[in-house]
């Protein structure tokens, strides 16, 4: 098994069901387990159009390879009618792998850690919530990043009737 972070995002539609549906999605697959989840995030976009974007970041363990757990991911969003018009297009559902253990790859097709996980605060933020140590050898601490992305408005929703943040092992019959 390896530990993984996926990011949530979108900003058509009912995004916190659509999010929240897509991680029941994933609770379902068995060869996955989520271990945390974050509360829900409002953000700006950055460098993108549309209206505010939700964010959620997942911790999981999963037994599938980088490439499985994409194929997962895109077959998910497009399961939720993603669709890619143009570069950073408005979206009901993007789901990015921020982290896979133990892979550094900078490949066209899934570049891990994600390159962008260090500049948006739509990242970090929920990151740190359910993993406030997170550390990446080639980048240290990632709460030292925190001061960069000050300047992106982005508010913690109030969550709804879950755990959101806390580290309890995540089943089908608890969200």
């Amino acid at each position: 098994m390896a530990r993984a972070y996926i990011g949530f995002g979108g900003n058509i539609g009912d995004t916190r069901q659509l999010i929240t549906d897509a991680i029941v999605c994933l609770a379902l697959r068995s060869e996955l387990q989520i271990l945390a989840k974050s509360c829900f995030y409002q953000s700006a976009p950055v460098e993108a159009t549309g209206g505010d974007y939700i964010n959620a970041v997942i911790e999981i363990d999963t037994q599938l390879s980088p490439y499985g757990l994409l194929h997962v991911c895109q077959s998910i969003e497009q399961e939720f009618g993603r669709e890619r018009p143009y570069l950073n297009a408005p979206r009901t559902l993007d789901l990015d792998i921020l982290h896979f253990e133990g892979i550094n790859q900078n490949e066209t097709q899934l570049t891990l850690p994600h390159p962008r996980i260090i500049e948006r605060s739509f990242v970090l933020l929920p990151l740190l919530e359910i993993a406030p140590d997170f550390f990446l050898p080639h980048l240290g601490e990632l709460k030292a990043y925190l001061p960069k992305v000050a300047n992106q408005r982005i508010e913690k929703l109030p969550c709804r009737n879950c755990n959101c943040g806390e580290k309890d092992v995540y089943s089908q019959t608890t969200h």
